[in-house]
């Protein structure tokens, strides 16, 4: 479940590594009326956080100096993948629509590993016929 801090969320989203420690990723939802200063603010939010990657998503298509806002934050680099990924990705809601999704590292732990149960007892039941 995202934890929602105004129209910003942040869940530690990704293990993309051997530190076992999960990387934030910080989504950013806006109806309209998007400008720069939401990509800028998104920015400072990912900074501050110490998340690897922020996704901005709106319903409007952004604008130029928005995307070169974006691409100025530079990259997340995974360490795990040996990649760069984009720090701050824009997707408009057509885009999901679409089925386009954010490009994020691929997670090496899906699941957590589950404890071994031992029995209380060794004796199997008899069946009486």
């Amino acid at each position: 479940m995202l934890r929602a801090a105004r129209s910003s969320s942040c869940k530690p989203l990704r293990t993309d590594d051997t530190s076992g420690k999960a990387k934030k990723v910080i989504v950013s939802v806006k109806g309209g009326g998007v400008n720069v200063s939401q990509i800028r603010d998104l920015g400072h939010v990912v900074e501050r956080e110490k998340a690897a990657i922020g996704i901005f998503l709106t319903l409007e298509k952004p604008t130029k100096p928005m995307i070169e806002e974006a691409v100025g934050k530079g990259f997340y680099r995974s360490e795990g993948w040996n990649k760069d990924y984009p720090r701050i990705q824009i997707l408009t809601v057509e885009d999901v629509l679409a089925g386009k999704q954010p490009n994020l590292p691929p997670n090496i732990d899906t699941f957590k590993k589950a404890g071994r149960v031992q029995a209380e007892t060794d004796d199997q039941g008899a069946l009486d016929f």
